[in-house]
């Protein structure tokens, strides 16, 4: 189906899990295993360092979750030779690469369960997105190879959908906030651009708008087959009514499925000079 077959391409997964080990293998980084202080789990994490090596500013990127559950206890984080990592680390970034409560080696129970189309509790479900994110940022920013300041967070669909929700929260270790085709609930019965509780959706980022204070740039591609531009628009503007800061940039379409734009091959050609745009400081 080509959603599972999207979701496959939008959470690139390579390499096998070892706490703290340095591998070999291109693309594998360190992965280490991160205490969340909310939880009992360890939350399985990719760090991927630029070339030039000592201290970098840092991103935490964030996946998205696939719609078949059974996929989620086999995911492993995006490798460092992907073209999106690759962005980052080519500018000077070490990049974080976490596994939230429920998903690969992290496991668990799953966290940011939203209640089914019947409830559609999206604005809790994101809040706990949110608080591993932010434990696997706090947690790098102790590392003596990264440097002093706030971090870029970065997240991509139900992982753009917690960097939402963590901009509510307005924590001074995160700077910026990038979101690639964020939601939840899309696919609804199978069907392309069909959302579950579309009004919730919309409302929960009119939630997270009334006290979020962190600059954010929501990007979603012409295409994507979970949340078009229409929805994308109504939740940009239910967030910004309630004083949140976001840009929005309306990408065309790209590929077979917009939705994703952020992981897919080019895609970085795309997207790349909008987000380097938003993250040049402004006078």
């Amino acid at each position: 189906m080509i959603r599972r077959a999207l979701i496959a391409a939008a959470v690139l997964m390579s390499g096998a899990c070892a706490n703290g080990q340095e591998l070999s293998a291109e693309g594998a980084g360190e992965l280490a295993a991160i205490a969340a202080p909310h939880t009992d789990r360890l939350l399985s994490t990719r760090i991927c360092r630029p070339a030039a090596g000592g201290l970098a500013r840092l991103v935490v990127i964030n996946h998205g979750s696939p719609v078949d559950a059974a996929a989620r206890a086999v995911m492993r984080p995006t490798p460092c030779d992907s073209e999106a990592v690759r962005w980052f680390t080519s500018r000077g970034y070490v990049v974080a690469i976490p596994l939230r409560r429920g998903y690969g080696a992290t496991g668990g129970p799953w966290a940011e369960a939203f209640g089914g189309c019947a409830r559609g509790h999206y604005g809790p479900a994101g809040l706990e997105s949110a608080r591993d994110i932010l434990a696997v940022t706090r947690a790098m920013q102790a590392r003596p190879d990264v440097a002093p300041g706030p971090a870029l967070v970065v997240g991509q669909s139900a992982g753009g959908w917690g960097a939402l929700a963590l901009s509510s929260l307005n924590p001074p270790e995160v700077g910026a906030i990038v979101s690639f085709a964020a939601g939840r609930g899309g696919w609804q019965g199978g069907v392309a651009n069909q959302v579950c509780q579309e009004d919730r959706l919309v409302a929960a980022a009119g939630d997270y708008g009334r006290s979020a204070r962190v600059p954010t740039l929501w990007v979603y591609a012409a295409n994507d087959s979970f949340f078009d531009h229409a929805l994308a628009s109504r939740m940009i503007e239910a967030y910004r009514a309630g004083g949140g800061k976001a840009e929005f940039f309306a990408a065309p379409a790209f590929g077979r499925d917009g939705h994703g734009f952020f992981y897919g091959p080019g895609g970085s050609a795309a997207w790349g000079p909008r987000v380097a745009a938003f993250l040049t400081p402004r006078g």
